[in-house]
């Protein structure tokens, strides 16, 4: 038998660090981050233990990077979805709206991916946060943002906030005064995007 080409390599390793990503994601969403290992993750994924550690140099990092590409995956998902637009505002409502609604819909993962920002390990810089970064500063970009460079943390700073918010233990804000406030901040129409069933109080936003 021939020798793999370095080609069937690189696809071989990149559906094995896919693989151990999407077995994160769901165990952690199962049991807890406490209770899921690395070798559980290894078994769930079909891969050799030492190749967990081969990609990642501990289970916080190999959350973190796990989490980054569901939010990208999530976030791509729903700026492509139909019908497909151009339109900078609402791609800005989408981007705003599949992160909120991916918090809403996998609250344990979440909430664990942010308690391990905070903690010592700090924000992890993974190919995965990479593709993250550049998908939501490419919506700043077509929204029509002057100054992405500037602009870009600080739509990412509030979206991380509005994650906090919902997720805050014992005082969670309510996800549609949030979309409320992120949207008023960027002069978005309130049907944009994905509207939730509920609107704040005291009235959606006004159009932009």
């Amino acid at each position: 038998m021939s020798p793999r080409s370095p080609e069937v390599n690189e696809e071989m390793r990149r559906r094995s660090r896919e693989r151990l990503l999407d077995a994160t994601v769901e165990l952690v969403s199962e049991a807890g981050y406490e209770a899921t290992t690395l070798a559980g993750i290894a078994d769930r994924a079909g891969a050799a233990r030492g190749l967990v550690s081969y990609y990642f140099p501990g289970k916080r990092q190999l959350l973190q990077s796990a989490v980054h590409r569901l939010m990208h995956r999530t976030l791509q998902a729903g700026l492509e979805r139909e019908p497909r637009t151009q339109d900078g505002r609402e791609l800005m409502a989408r981007a705003i709206d599949a992160i909120l609604g991916l918090t809403v819909s996998s609250p344990t993962l979440m909430r664990t991916h942010m308690a391990g920002i905070l903690q010592a390990e700090g924000f992890v810089q993974c190919p995965e946060q990479q593709r993250l970064a550049q998908l939501l500063r490419e919506t700043v970009v077509r929204y029509g943002s002057p100054e992405p460079d500037a602009d870009y943390p600080l739509l990412r700073a509030q979206l991380m906030g509005a994650v906090f918010a919902v997720l805050m233990p014992g005082a969670p804000m309510p996800l549609a005064r949030l979309r409320a406030d992120l949207f008023e901040r960027y002069g978005l129409d309130w049907q944009s995007g994905r509207p939730p069933a509920a609107e704040p109080a005291g009235g959606a936003p006004v159009p932009g």
